[in-house]
């Protein structure tokens, strides 16, 4: 019967998993330099290119508001003359009245369309400054659009400059990452990713360092450190989280051996005493 691989990554020896973990986290670490080196630039350049993007719509919708008072103005001027019009019309019809209540009637005609002239004409006066105050905000956001444009420019240059450097080199640590990952079980990728996520550096994975966690520096009493070096089982620091493992999982690891000091001679004198 063919085993899945969610049942062959269980079958994977402990030391196994906790090599395949150290590894993903030094692939991670190298990944996480890299974006390092690259900074604050891909978000100072998503920034900008909203701010870009932001003020070209609002440039484009005041061209259209000021398209929309060119029209509003145009109908007024219209309204005005039919408004002349008719004044002309009703004055021309209290010439031929036969009585006062019809020269009345043709007189308030007549004030009304002189009402309508004058709020036309202050409409239109209205809308002129509009245009006047629009045109002048679309100027001057236009300079600043420039200079946008500008630093938006020179940011990606450096940015292009950057992941041209180090774009090789990250696609090949991304594909050994994920070679690392495909080793280790759902659960314990999971729980790696939650630490990683968590810990400020990124390090969810870090080696026993003079007798302490590598990632928090409290001490781990001397029975822990036994269990983590005979790689039994998943180990956590009780005090930040992070997976623990033997320095010797490291394949640049020397294993230092403290040198014995010479015991003290006993003088002649001492030896002396004693007799």
């Amino acid at each position: 019967m063919t085993k899945s691989k969610a049942d062959e990554k269980a079958d994977i020896s402990v030391e196994e998993k906790l090599k395949a973990l150290y590894d993903l986290q030094q692939i991670d670490s190298k990944i996480d330099k890299i974006k390092i080196v690259r900074g604050e630039l891909p978000l100072e350049v998503r920034d900008l290119e909203d701010a870009v993007t932001g003020m070209e719509v609002r440039m484009n919708n005041m061209q259209e508001e000021i398209a929309e008072l060119e029209t509003f103005i145009t109908d007024r001027k219209n309204s005005i003359k039919e408004s002349q019009s008719a004044i002309k019309k009703y004055e021309s019809q209290q010439n031929k009245v036969r009585n006062n209540r019809e020269y009345d009637s043709l007189s308030k005609e007549v004030e009304y369309q002189n009402l309508e002239i004058q709020l036309s004409e202050k409409k239109i006066k209205e809308a002129k400054a509009n245009i006047v105050s629009k045109n002048e905000l679309i100027e001057t956001s236009s300079e600043e659009l420039k200079g946008r444009k500008k630093d938006l420019k020179i940011k990606k240059e450096e940015l292009d400059d950057i992941i041209a450097e180090t774009q090789k080199e990250e696609e090949v640590l991304l594909k050994k990452s994920k070679s690392s990952q495909d080793k280790i079980e759902d659960r314990l990728l999971n729980a790696y990713h939650r630490i990683r996520s968590n810990a400020r550096n990124g390090l969810a994975v870090v080696t026993v360092q003079r007798d302490a966690c590598g990632g928090c520096f409290n001490k781990i009493p001397p029975q822990r450190q036994l269990d983590i070096r005979m790689h039994k089982k998943i180990i956590v620091c009780e005090h930040c989280g992070r997976i623990l493992v033997d320095a010797s999982l490291d394949p640049n690891y020397v294993e230092v051996i403290p040198e014995e000091k010479p015991k003290a001679r006993k003088t002649k004198a001492k030896a002396k005493e004693k007799v």
